[in-house]
């Protein structure tokens, strides 16, 4: 959880409900709230010139959305799309600053939040420069399991669909199929009932 849900209810947030599939914000937008997930999952993507969907982020339960932008004078450079049915606290901008204000205690945990999307970001960019479909796979599923505190081969299940993966590392499905298929057969990972162990 980045911020307790009781102070952001006190400082004025409210349960907002979202069905599969709706915008929380689009591209354009301008960061009027602070936004935490209580329930389900969100993505962060943008579309090229030829309408491919580029994903930057899914977010879960606890985690915020956006955050970063409330702190410039810039509009949203990306849509936040609901992969599930959300429970997302909303809080006013200006409420935002205010208990930011009243609770000091908070600023270190969303200067903990920023700073691990960027360390996502850095790999991901990083990850962008290989030419090896496993090499990219790999580099996403060492972070993925570097937040489990189970460490064992095989023991962290990955989140995310085959499509998910292969939009975070712009690879094409097939190949990331194609990808991990012969990355089990070289016992990197295994697939029990469509789901990727790691």
């Amino acid at each position: 959880m980045i911020i307790n849900e009781n102070i952001l209810q006190a400082m004025g947030a409210e349960i907002e409900n979202y069905n599969i599939s709706e915008n929380i914000f689009s591209e354009g937008d301008n960061p009027n709230h602070y936004y935490q997930i209580l329930e389900g999952k969100v993505k962060l993507n943008n579309y090229n010139e030829e309408g491919k969907e580029i994903l930057q982020n899914i977010l879960e339960k606890g985690q915020s959305i956006g955050e970063s932008l409330l702190f410039m004078d810039k509009s949203y450079p990306m849509n936040a799309v609901t992969t599930t049915n959300c429970k997302i606290l909303k809080l006013p901008k200006a409420q935002f600053f205010k208990m930011l204000e009243k609770y000091p205690e908070t600023w270190m945990d969303i200067n903990r939040f920023i700073s691990e999307n960027l360390y996502f970001k850095q790999i991901m960019t990083q990850n962008m420069c290989s030419q090896s479909p496993a090499v990219k796979l790999k580099i996403l599923m060492d972070y993925l399991k570097s937040s489990n505190r189970v460490k064992e081969p095989f023991s962290y299940q990955i989140p995310f669909t085959r499509q998910q993966m292969a939009n975070l590392t712009g690879l094409c499905v097939e190949t990331t199929i194609r990808t991990l298929k012969v990355m089990e057969k070289k016992n990197i990972l295994k697939i029990r009932n469509r789901k990727i162990l790691y």
